[in-house]
């Protein structure tokens, strides 16, 4: 964790302590967390409540959540070993390993697509193909949600030419949310808070057309090999967090509220969005965390065919299953 000034990161989550004792926080070991975007962001809800409900702290952690600069600067940093943690999604070393970057992912939150096409049916769209010509919204051309449309596109009979896909950021589901463009390349939150503003969202999950995979946690080699029983402890509570909301989402919305004031009086937007995440992501996977080895094959195989990536990686070099309970 030195130099954690010269390299850009913005501390977003230290609100998210939730209070620890002082005892405690003189005895637990702190690690870091990247996530590739701020905290409050209710896609990291597992993590939230996992710490909110002391789960980490069960496992004598105490975890500080840092915003990186985007995916790829996540992974860069938990490669360099700049923090022992980092997320992602379960693509992320297919991309990354090609490049030299040593991380795998040892847990992958849900067995589905974390990312979902949202269309507006009162635009006149409820098919893919009816796209063609028209403007998709999406987070950024290097985001693996946009590699994920670009397969539910080909599926479809188009390719990127034949749509205008418009990267705007985080705040672009605010252009699809205001009616100012027909789709998006979506998450539950962002589809959720479109339907609210009293958008017609017609909803396409990526797996119907395209096997991308859920939010992951990455970890290096190094740290894999040299702190397995930290790694081991990490995954063991974050994955008591992701149970949490599949098994009670209204008591985990209640939690995760608690620990983000931002969503005080929000009660029905959370439970809403944890919801359609246990509906399109969270479900699938038996034991939660499991990483389906042929799933990832064949997602590398789309990406090294695509021109994503120069050169395959052997398969179990990009994930290991060792650290989830059965």
């Amino acid at each position: 964790m030195k130099g954690f000034k010269t390299i850009g990161l913005i501390v977003a989550g230290m609100a998210l302590a939730f209070g620890s004792a002082k005892g405690y926080a003189d005895e637990a070991r702190s690690v870091t967390y990247l996530l590739p975007a701020p905290p409050s962001l209710p896609a990291f809800a597992p993590w939230i409540v996992a710490q909110q409900r002391g789960y980490y702290k069960d496992e004598g952690l105490n975890v500080n959540f840092v915003t990186a600069k985007g995916g790829a600067d996540v992974a860069k940093q938990v490669g360099a070993g700049n923090a022992p943690f980092g997320g992602g999604v379960g693509d992320t070393p297919i991309i990354v390993r090609s490049n030299g970057i040593p991380i795998k992912a040892v847990a992958v939150l849900g067995g589905k697509s974390f990312m979902h096409l949202a269309m507006d049916k009162g635009d006149g769209v409820q098919k893919i193909e009816q796209l063609k010509g028209k403007t998709i919204g999406a987070m950024s051309y290097s985001d693996t949600t946009y590699y994920a449309l670009l397969g539910m596109l080909k599926a479809n009979g188009l390719d990127k030419s034949s749509v205008d896909i418009q990267a705007s950021g985080p705040a672009v589901w605010k252009l699809f949310a205001d009616k100012k463009i027909p789709a998006l390349a979506s998450i539950p939150e962002w589809s959720i808070s479109a339907e609210m503003a009293g958008v017609d969202v017609e909803i396409i999950p990526a797996d119907k057309y395209f096997k991308s995979m859920a939010q992951a946690i990455l970890v290096s080699d190094k740290t894999i090999q040299e702190e397995p029983e930290l790694v081991r402890s990490f995954v063991r509570a974050t994955l008591k967090g992701l149970k949490a909301i599949v098994e009670d989402p209204e008591s985990a919305a209640a939690d995760y509220i608690s620990a983000v004031p931002a969503y005080q009086g929000k009660n029905d937007y959370i439970l809403r969005v944890f919801k359609l995440y246990n509906d399109l992501i969270y479900s699938g996977q038996n034991p939660l965390g499991k990483i389906d080895e042929a799933r990832l094959s064949a997602l590398q195989d789309f990406y090294v065919k695509e021109g994503i990536v120069n050169n395959a990686s052997p398969v179990n070099e990009l994930y290991t299953n060792e650290f989830i309970p059965e």
